[in-house]
């Protein structure tokens, strides 16, 4: 049989003009190579070497097959490095915190930030010219929406959504979100069988949220908790689900207690949209007599295992509230102003020791689920406010604060950490001079500027070669 260890002691006889010196180096005796040899013999039907005295050449039959074998073992090293995910890779002479270092990753983790520039790695990156970052963490989205882009923010038209159209938007949003650095995003939708299985194909992480709305049809309690409860993530640690109730008034009271007792007995976070709008805000009082905040206080709703997306209208009292119970705001600036036409309160947020990460919303009235946007929406809007948020602040809520939120040893480049990186061309237009990469990233770039991206030590995008123009021989 033409087995594939078969044709590689072939090749290496052939190239070696040897048995002996072929078994060396195939770390093989020299017997088994003979035996490998005389059953290609028998399947091709003829001699393939001529034996002399101290070596062997090819016969006629043996030229023809080498062909093949040397096209087919080709093949299978194509096939090999498009889908083996490597359990090392080395990002060489890459800019890290402004010095050139060699970049070892091992597994899923980061284990040197200056490897020699010889250390052996399955995957060798030439990442000259290129810094290295750390990647978005998409903190409240709704990314299936993606298939209504354009069609207006209606939650009627969500829960018309079957599976197929599920799919394709899930598959639409991943797309973008890789090439925009994003290896991270929570979802809240109605259909998390649909979202996980699109996630765990596409090497991303997410946090999939079991999304509560009363009246929806796929959102009733009958199987949900069932659900969760002999839910296992497919993906080996890339997935986890979350409690999701769509807001204050999307579900009753009892609900939101119950939500949150249950997420809280079985490890679960919470994820829930809050005072987006000032129709929100006057609903909540005229029904519960406070705001959402102070309602979500009261029942006992509030921890620091929430994530409260939004967040517009809310006073320096809530601030302040939100920030003792340990709450993390997850701010989505361009959502907010398109959908809200309102700006987030960055003054008393800050004051109050907040945290805050980024998040994009949905995007079927349009926009885009690119965090590298939403950084300069949220620092040209600070700035609005009246407050000069730095450049490594910005970006630290974009990626770190999301990781931290959702317990994912990410969003830095740190030895130990988890391998979710960016590699961003510093020749980029947008990123020149470069007298400040962090700075030139946030306030600067778009995701043209990014050349690969890495999510959990495997390279899961690369940016496509630009075509040559005419009369221009650039590959």
């Amino acid at each position: 049989m033409f087995e594939d260890f078969r044709l590689r002691v072939f090749t290496q006889v052939a190239s070696l003009g040897s048995f002996t010196a072929a078994a060396k180096a195939l770390g093989v005796s020299q017997p088994a190579v003979s035996q490998h040899i005389a059953e290609l013999e028998k399947s091709a039907g003829g001699k393939l070497f001529e034996r002399e005295r101290g070596s062997v050449s090819l016969t006629a039959r043996g030229r023809l097959l080498l062909e093949h074998a040397e096209r087919i073992l080709s093949e299978y090293k194509r096939l090999d490095g498009a889908f083996r995910v490597p359990d090392s890779i080395l990002l060489k002479d890459v800019l890290h915190a402004g010095q050139r270092r060699n970049i070892l990753i091992q597994k899923d983790r980061f284990t040197s930030l200056d490897a020699p520039a010889d250390t052996p790695a399955d995957c060798v990156v030439e990442a000259a010219g290129t810094a290295i970052l750390p990647t978005f963490f998409n903190a409240h989205a709704h990314a299936t929406t993606t298939v209504l882009r354009g069609r207006g923010e209606d939650p009627a038209l969500e829960g018309s959504l079957e599976p197929e159209d599920v799919r394709r938007g899930d598959t639409l949003a991943i797309r973008e979100m890789n090439s925009a650095g994003t290896t991270f995003f929570s979802e809240m939708f109605f259909d998390p069988e649909e979202t996980v299985a699109a996630v765990e194909a596409s090497g991303l992480r997410a946090a999939v949220g079991i999304t509560l709305h009363e009246g929806h049809p796929k959102a009733q309690g009958i199987a949900l908790r069932d659900y969760i409860k002999s839910w296992k993530d497919p993906s080996g640690g890339r997935i986890q689900l979350t409690m999701a109730p769509r807001s204050v008034l999307a579900v009753s009271t009892d609900e939101l207690r119950r939500a949150a007792t249950f997420a809280r007995q079985n490890g679960l976070l919470l994820h829930i949209q809050v005072a987006r709008t000032r129709r929100e805000v006057d609903e909540c009082v005229r029904r519960f007599g406070m705001t959402p905040v102070r309602y979500l206080h009261k029942i006992g709703f509030l921890g620091s295992d929430v994530l409260a997306a939004h967040c517009v209208h809310v006073d320096e009292q809530e601030w302040k509230l939100l920030a003792s119970q340990g709450v993390t705001v997850a701010h989505c600036p361009r959502a907010d102003l398109r959908v809200a036409g309102a700006r987030f309160p960055y003054r008393a947020a800050l004051d109050a020791g907040c945290r805050i990460a980024l998040g994009t919303d949905g995007v079927a009235g349009g926009g885009s689920l690119d965090l590298l946007e939403e950084m300069k929406f949220a620092a040209l809007l600070a700035a609005a406010d009246g407050c000069t948020v730095p450049a490594d602040e910005i970006l630290r809520w974009a990626t770190r604060n999301g990781a931290e939120f959702y317990g994912i040893d990410a969003g830095q480049i740190a030895v130990g950490r988890q391998a979710d990186a960016i590699l961003a061309d510093l020749d980029a237009p947008r990123m020149q001079p470069c007298t400040d990469p962090v700075r030139d990233w946030v306030l600067s770039a778009d995701s043209s500027v990014i050349r690969q991206v890495l999510c959990a030590g495997r390279i899961i995008y690369s940016r496509p070669p630009v075509p040559p123009r005419n009369g221009d021989s650039r590959e």
